[in-house]
């Protein structure tokens, strides 16, 4: 059955490319996964507040392992894509990316997480923006989503300081270990003003979400 409409990017726009590595700002860059980052990955989903928002724990390092090699996959599939955040020198901090990407809508949704020790410094706010440019300038996605429960008042936000207006709210749209949370969506365009000189300096406790 025909689209009407012609995609907004068009297929292997992503596959066509190699996942690059993104500067964020003098002390933060993006790069793609290894496996030697799995230790952290397991740590990191160690954390009670990741767990809680993610809805899932890492048990061994094996787990861990698969779960930094998967995202070559899934980038060749063009369905989502993460990045490790790293400092000058390349130890991993936290994690940014893009999930439930649609090459017809060019759009996708943003998800982030901090290591406990690295919180307080804006470092989702300084990542989610990155990803944006490079979305937006350099790939010409049309919108991206920020989700999340309406009780994770960190990762809310994060999506105000990275120019996501918030939109509205799912009723009991994800369910969690306590469970059904209603659903804060924050969304950005293309064409919305860049924010990144106004992105607050004021620390955020928790850099987390769903």
């Amino acid at each position: 059955m025909p689209l009407l409409v012609e995609p907004a990017l068009s297929v292997g726009t992503l596959r066509g490319l190699s996942q690059p590595s993104l500067g964020v700002d003098e002390e933060l860059r993006l790069r793609p996964w290894c496996g030697g980052d799995a230790a952290m990955v397991q740590a990191a989903f160690g954390c009670e507040h990741i767990q809680r928002w993610h809805v899932r724990r890492l048990d061994a390092l094996d787990e861990a392992v698969e779960w930094t090699a998967q995202w070559e996959a899934r980038w060749a599939a063009e369905e989502a894509v993460s990045w490790a955040v790293v400092d000058g020198d390349d130890n991993p901090l936290g994690q940014v990316g893009l999930r439930s990407i649609s090459l017809t809508e060019g759009s996708a949704g943003l998800s982030y997480w901090v290591l406990p020790a690295a919180r307080g410094r804006r470092i989702a706010a300084r990542s989610v923006e990155a990803v944006c440019r490079w979305a937006f300038d350099e790939i010409g996605f049309h919108r991206l989503d920020i989700q999340h429960s309406v009780g994770n008042r960190a990762s809310c936000k994060v999506a105000g300081q990275s120019g996501f207006a918030l939109e509205g709210t799912l009723r009991q749209a994800i369910r969690h270990a306590d469970g059904w949370h209603d659903w804060h969506v924050h969304g950005r365009i293309r064409t919305d003003r860049q924010i990144s000189q106004r992105v607050s300096s004021s620390p955020v406790p928790g850099e987390f979400t769903s």
